[in-house]
């Protein structure tokens, strides 16, 4: 995900809108006919942990709600977006530096969003170092290739950590845990540099750093994108690598993040015949239940990239993108577009009401983002 809306952005999300429009139109509609009665969801699976207690409490709603990271333009938040965290119907939002114009300005926004969430919302920025940061006037000041040994590493981290804290944010989406596969990947200037050793030592001691100030790192992205040579965010992106060489090489950063117990991890758009011959890896099971999971043992959050990125509107609209990585084995949903909400939701709702099973999978996601929550000291 790049930090700053471009116009081919732009202008994807413009495409996205009339489509939003209509689908807000039908998603009033049922929600006007549901909204009096409380919509409780389906009953958690057998052996549920009990961090998703609290999840079975929720209206099926909320439970959604609990999926979503919205987003919006400007140093204010909307009132759209107000009426979504005190309704439950999204669980917080990423910045973007259209949104962070000054320290000051900044705070209090933060401060408007958690009074709405009753100090509940997710707040998610794009610290990675250097050129990507959603918060200008945060660090780190370096970008990842030029953060140094693992030790500078982790107080670049922490202190970022802590500004970021200081200034309402809870949530970052850093470190890229990426092995650029030579100086042609699309993501050598923003991954640490070295060997795949010497990137997991790297992103460990990101993890540690992060973990020490209070905000919640994120290993992305997942299982790497090492080897790519676009962006997934401006086309199509295939990963032939073998599968002993992403093992290997890709995974390695991965698994040092998961043993220094990283909270979230997020899966990339791009597809890696070697575990998936069809699906994305955002969207697919085979990777984000049978080896994240299963395999690697990830109890964490797993979130997806930007729901709006052209790898993702290749292959269908937002509503069925967001349903495929939910069903897949994704906890939160991220819409970079300021009006995804009103597609996403109301397609997962229908889902929801049609699937018992679909309700399970919101209900064990809810259940991990509420643990998320508490562990960020979060209402």
């Amino acid at each position: 995900m790049r930090l700053s809306r471009d116009p081919a952005a732009r202008r994807r999300l413009a495409a996205l809108g009339g489509c939003a429009l209509a689908s807000l139109g039908i998603g009033l509609l049922v929600a006007s006919s549901r909204d009096k009665v409380p919509e409780r969801a389906g009953p958690s699976p057998a052996g549920a942990a009990k961090s998703r207690g609290p999840a079975a409490r929720l209206t099926l709603r909320r439970q959604l709600g609990q999926l979503l990271v919205s987003s919006f333009d400007g140093p204010t938040a909307p009132p759209y977006i107000v009426r979504r965290l005190r309704a439950g119907q999204t669980t917080g939002v990423i910045l973007f530096t259209t949104n962070a114009h000054s320290p000051g300005g900044l705070r209090s926004l933060t401060r408007a969003l958690q009074r709405a969430a009753g100090g509940a919302a997710l707040v998610a920025a794009d610290q990675e170092g250097g050129a990507i940061r959603s918060v200008p006037f945060a660090g780190p000041d370096a970008g990842q290739a030029g953060q140094g040994g693992p030790a500078e590493v982790q107080h670049a981290a922490a202190a970022a950590g802590r500004h970021l804290r200081g200034l309402g944010v809870n949530l970052n989406l850093a470190p890229v845990a990426d092995v650029p596969a030579g100086a042609r990947a699309v993501l050598a200037g923003r991954s640490f540099p070295g060997s795949p050793a010497a990137v997991a030592e790297r992103v460990r001691a990101a993890v540690r750093g992060s973990r020490r100030s209070r905000v919640a790192a994120t290993a992305k992205h997942f299982p790497g994108l090492g080897a790519a040579s676009s962006n997934t965010d401006d086309a199509a992106v295939t990963i032939g690598s073998p599968r002993a060489r992403l093992e290997s090489r890709d995974l390695r950063p991965f698994r040092a993040a998961l043993a220094e117990d990283v909270p979230l991890v997020m899966a990339a758009h791009a597809l890696y015949p070697a575990y998936d011959e069809r699906h994305i890896a955002s969207q697919s099971r085979a990777l984000l239940t049978g080896l994240l999971r299963r395999r690697l043992r990830f109890r964490g959050v797993v979130v997806t990239d930007s729901l709006e990125a052209q790898a993702v509107l290749d292959r269908s609209g937002i509503g069925e993108a967001a349903r495929r990585s939910v069903e897949a084995g994704a906890d939160l949903v991220l819409m970079t577009g300021s009006a995804s909400w009103n597609e996403v939701f109301p397609a997962l709702l229908a889902e929801a009401r049609r699937s018992t099973q679909f309700r399970r999978r919101v209900a064990q996601s809810a259940g991990r983002v509420l643990a998320l929550k508490r562990r960020l000291g979060l209402r």
